[in-house]
């Protein structure tokens, strides 16, 4: 049962919802009890909200006090110059620190000359500095190889098409866009280490389901990290979403209420946090095996999507990640971040041959506006041009 209460605030107004966790129905709260700790059992869920939801239906209606929002950062002079800009120039601005690598080195090769072993060798280690790891290299290699004897190619200056189209038809499947229709609520779990970039991925993911007219909830699962909540909070306000939250407790419970109040409301997106680990710490990893059985409680066929945020700066450490949480979860997409800020990018061919997930989306900057779907035609045309 939703209780209201007031409290004095600033002039902005926000309405503020206390959710037990006893509004859930009481064999569903008998099946979470199972996999969610007893200290759990009763948390002190808050829905926090810069939209006017209607309340649902109450047995003893009472009026409720709006609460002031805290106001979102003034980031809208310092992003005018990126809002000039087209996705593709944003992304060939983002790929240049690999571009400058990758590109400097291959102007040499692809300058004319005959194609031979030592064009081959030095190709090889032009891929590798692009860290697109032993395995994709070798891959690439063999098929530019195939390429090149098929069309009978002669000149190194022919050899950038070929490479190209190898590298399209390796990364090329990684492009499936996310569908998130059929399903309401559509819940969708974030995962992935401390400082991958999750918890900013979810406030731009928010941002761009509203572009496209979909209600969104967010649910503040990452309980561990300090100032976690605050900083979802702040998405959610800058986004003028819902954000269910608990001061402190257990993850799976936050996001088992935020998928009930999701429901309730008729929301059609979750974008359920969920508190940040290594790979390695292996009780850490079955705590967000839990989190994920929880969601299921909560929703039968939930989480229909489970989503690893990867830091594109670790470069080869994201397969690793990819394979740890992938073999724990089953996951079904990723999300790579900070392109801008790495000459790593090339690791998306490393992860495609792999591990080949889908790559849902590709962040490239700070803006909310700059995380976009992974279109590997413009991703290949960035890097080399």
């Amino acid at each position: 049962m939703f209780s209201f209460f007031k409290k004095k605030t600033k002039p902005a107004e926000t309405p503020q919802i206390e959710i037990p966790a006893q509004a859930a129905p009481e064999q569903a709260t008998a099946s979470l009890e199972a996999h969610v700790p007893a200290t759990a059992a009763e948390p002190q869920l808050e829905a926090i909200s810069t939209a006017a939801v209607e309340p649902l239906p109450l047995s003893e209606p009472a009026p409720a006090t709006p609460i002031a929002a805290a106001p979102a950062a003034p980031v809208e002079e310092a992003q005018a110059p990126l809002k000039k800009m087209s996705w593709t120039e944003r992304l060939k601005a983002g790929l240049a620190k690999t571009r400058d690598r990758l590109g400097k080195q291959l102007a040499g090769l692809f300058g004319g000359g005959k194609i031979d072993e030592d064009l081959y060798e030095e190709l090889e280690t032009v891929l590798l500095t692009a860290d697109m790891g032993m395995d994709a290299t070798v891959h690439l290699l063999q098929d530019v190889r195939e390429r090149v004897s098929l069309k009978g190619l002669k000149d190194s200056s022919e050899l950038k098409g070929a490479l190209k189209d190898s590298l399209q038809d390796l990364i090329g499947p990684l492009q499936v866009p996310l569908n998130v229709e059929g399903k309401k609520p559509f819940v969708i779990m974030m995962t992935g280490v401390n400082g991958a970039g999750k918890t900013t991925s979810i406030g731009k993911l928010a941002k761009y389901y509203q572009s496209q007219g979909k209600s969104v909830l967010l649910a503040a699962g990452d309980t561990f990290r300090a100032a976690a909540r605050e900083q979802l909070i702040a998405w959610g306000e800058r986004n003028n979403v819902t954000v269910i939250a608990q001061q402190g407790g257990d993850s799976a419970a936050v996001c088992y209420d935020a998928i009930q109040a999701a429901v309730a409301r008729g929301i059609d997106i979750v974008l359920a946090d969920t508190a940040g680990r290594l790979p390695t710490q292996l009780h850490l990893m079955e705590e967000i095996k839990k989190v994920k059985r929880v969601i299921q409680k909560a929703l039968p066929d939930a989480p229909h999507e489970v989503v690893l945020v990867l830091d594109a700066n670790i470069g080869q450490n994201t397969v690793n990640q990819v394979k740890a949480f992938d073999d724990a979860l089953g996951l079904t997409g990723l999300i790579l971040t900070k392109l801008d800020g790495t000459a790593k990018g090339g690791v998306i061919a490393a992860i495609a041959k792999q591990r080949p997930i889908p790559l849902r989306f590709v962040g490239v900057g700070e803006s909310i506006d700059d995380l976009r779907p992974f279109d590997s035609r413009d991703y290949i045309d960035a890097l080399f041009e």
